[in-house]
């Protein structure tokens, strides 16, 4: 189980500390979906990054099986069994993607284990194994790769940064597929950060974030319908009146 306990961030600014997260609470028990949505800036990556050891908090601490990890590295955080997926990948100029599927998986791989994570990212291996993972791919497709490499990995709580960016509405439409298959596992608990309609669907929980601070959090059932213009500015920290939850391939 992930926790979070009075967890706050602040970043340096050209005007001194500013604060990004404040006072962030919650739990996120084992084998369910959370999915952070809200106003763009509101702190949602930060919290994920947080969460993966990439920034360190201002104060508060972040539990992970009982134990206490708000100052473990990225790589310790790893070993534990928690793995992210940027919202823009890294590119790898010299390893090839069967390389990174390798790496990730801990095993050698042959083409048939290669498609099958990368098939249910909507790429076809035979295309992409040998290729390089640099920048003559584009960016969906190296967002693809690296949630393909999550996938691999198997991670006990994996941490999607808006998976659904910069990729087409086929591909989109089996990475929802692959989520659906993965809220199966009872020993696998998942992160995603996103504005689309359909992957709120298939959340256990959902989590809004707004102006640094939690504005709703509990059972998708309770808060998607309320997830309107009205009640964001109802709440203690209003959002832009323009966000609201949107169908993949809206503007």
């Amino acid at each position: 189980m992930l926790e979070l306990k009075n967890v706050s961030f602040h970043a340096a600014g050209a005007a001194g500390n500013v604060e990004i997260l404040n006072n962030i609470t919650f739990a996120l028990p084992t084998g369910r979906i959370l999915v952070i949505t809200g106003p763009n800036g509101g702190g949602k990556s930060t919290l994920a990054r947080l969460v993966m050891g990439i920034e360190q908090p201002t104060a508060g601490q972040i539990f992970w099986d009982g134990q206490d990890i708000t100052h473990a590295s990225i790589t310790e955080r790893a070993q534990k069994g928690i793995g992210y997926a940027f919202q823009l990948p890294a590119k790898f100029k010299g390893i090839k993607i069967r390389k990174l599927l390798e790496l990730a998986g801990g095993h050698e791989m042959d083409e048939m284990q290669c498609c099958a994570y990368l098939s249910r990212v909507g790429l076809c291996a035979q295309d992409y194994i040998d290729r390089e993972a640099d920048a003559s791919l584009s960016g969906g497709e190296l967002k693809r790769i690296e949630i393909a490499t999550l996938l691999a990995r198997n991670p006990q709580l994996s941490i999607y940064d808006e998976p659904e960016a910069g990729i087409d509405l086929w591909s989109f439409s089996m990475l929802v597929e692959t989520f659906k298959d993965l809220r199966q596992s009872a020993n696998q608990s998942i992160i995603i950060i996103s504005h689309q309609e359909r992957i709120l669907q298939l959340a256990d929980d959902i989590m809004v974030i707004a102006n640094g601070q939690i504005t709703q959090y509990g059972p998708r059932e309770e808060v998607l319908p309320g997830l309107q213009v009205d009640s964001l500015e109802d709440s203690a920290c209003p959002a832009p009146a323009a966000w609201r939850p949107v169908a993949m391939g809206a503007q």
